[in-house]
């Protein structure tokens, strides 16, 4: 490809995902207002929110598989086609079973556009640039988690201005899909004939990088996992709901504010050190976790670091990944660490209460420190690659 349509490619592909993940996640809370105003269970209402992980984490092992089947552009358009379609039915029918099929749907073709978009970025970025662009990729995308219900509370969620909600959600989803028509021709993913697909890939790509995946699955433990129980935290610390609340907006500051200058880092600085570093600064805020009781200001820190370096190790990640494999080899690698990273995700919440109703004092910094200092030694331990030590 020439460097034009390069340009081209990665300017089609940051604005395709940042309307269609704007849609989105202003679409996602209204759903999930909408189920519970007809009168279903909170857990009934959690469930359905887990079909779209279902769906993402059941898609993610064949996306190298799909990819190398549809090719790169028609697989990036029909990532965005998918969800759109779905967020229409969804909108334009009143079946909540329907809704959840619709859901794990939309799941599926999420795993796919997470996946190749990171892969197509990762690949179209000039070499000397590629944490840049990673770097802004991941803040646009985490942007669009505060702009999309930002969106939504503007526009309403109830009565008439509900429905309104819903219409602006799929409008801008759909702008998502004009935009992924502008992409140019993308060359083929190349095969070399030696990257294995499907589950056995999965297992490939763990055994070639273990620290890099486990890197990922830490990324994902932090920015993203943490969200669901630093709430929990706060008030087994004393603090009020609000203050409590709050020190998940400091965990998104953190990831939003430090993904560009830690991507810019990993082009200038060994990305091995820039790694080793954010595993660091996660393990030193955990450290400091039982000390927030007598002083409430720093847990928001605490948050704020977490959320940005744990983040950063996903970063890191990928233009690590982006440097080591292209073509097939470079989707299957990043399949895989979206899954480290969802596996993460998973975890967090799940150990992270069951610690805090162990030992709310000490149980949850235990927990979360060990899972950082398991990310800095395998990091630590991992040989430097020849490209950027």
């Amino acid at each position: 490809m020439t460097a034009e349509q390069r340009r081209r490619g990665l300017l089609a592909l940051f604005a395709s995902t940042f309307f269609e993940l704007t849609g989105f996640f202003m679409f996602a809370p209204l759903l999930l207002f909408t189920l519970k105003a007809q009168g279903l269970s909170t857990a009934t209402v959690g469930l359905f929110s887990a079909a779209l992980w279902l769906g993402i984490g059941a898609a993610t092992p064949f996306a190298a598989r799909w990819v190398r089947w549809l090719g790169r552009r028609r697989a990036l358009v029909a990532s965005v086609a998918v969800p759109l379609a779905t967020l229409l039915a969804i909108t334009l029918t009143a079946s909540p079973a329907l809704w959840a099929v619709l859901y794990f749907a939309a799941g599926v073709a999420a795993a796919l556009r997470w996946i190749l978009a990171e892969a197509t970025v990762a690949e179209l970025a000039p070499p000397h640039r590629r944490g840049r662009l990673i770097g802004l990729f991941e803040t646009m995308v985490g942007a669009t988690f505060v702009l999309g219900p930002a969106l939504l509370a503007a526009v309403g969620t109830e009565g008439d201005a509900a429905e309104r909600s819903r219409w602006v959600a799929v409008a801008l989803v759909a702008l998502g899909f004009a935009f992924s028509l502008a992409l140019p021709p993308l060359a083929p993913a190349a095969h070399d004939g030696a990257t294995r697909l499907g589950l056995r890939g999965i297992v490939d790509a763990v055994r070639a990088a273990p620290a890099v995946m486990l890197a990922g699955l830490a990324g994902g433990f932090f920015e993203s996992g943490l969200a669901g129980v630093l709430p929990l935290y706060g008030l087994a610390m004393g603090f009020g709901a609000a203050l409590a609340a709050l020190l998940v907006s400091a965990s998104g500051l953190g990831s939003a504010l430090m993904m560009l200058p830690l991507g810019e880092a990993s082009d200038r600085l060994p990305r091995r050190a820039v790694a080793i570093g954010c595993a660091a600064a996660t393990l030193g805020a955990t450290l400091l976790l039982p000390f927030v009781g007598a002083f409430g200001p720093l847990a928001a820190v605490v948050a704020f670091v977490c959320g940005g370096a744990g983040g950063a190790l996903y970063t890191v990640s990928m233009i690590e990944i982006g440097h080591r494999h292209e073509g097939t080899a470079l989707v299957n690698a990043t399949a895989v660490l979206v899954l480290s990273y969802t596996v993460g995700a998973m975890l967090s919440p799940a150990l992270g209460a069951a610690a805090l109703e162990w030992a709310p004092g000490w149980g949850f910094p235990a927990l979360l420190a060990a899972v950082a200092a398991i990310a800095l030694w395998a990091l630590w331990r991992r040989p430097a690659t020849v490209a950027n030590r």
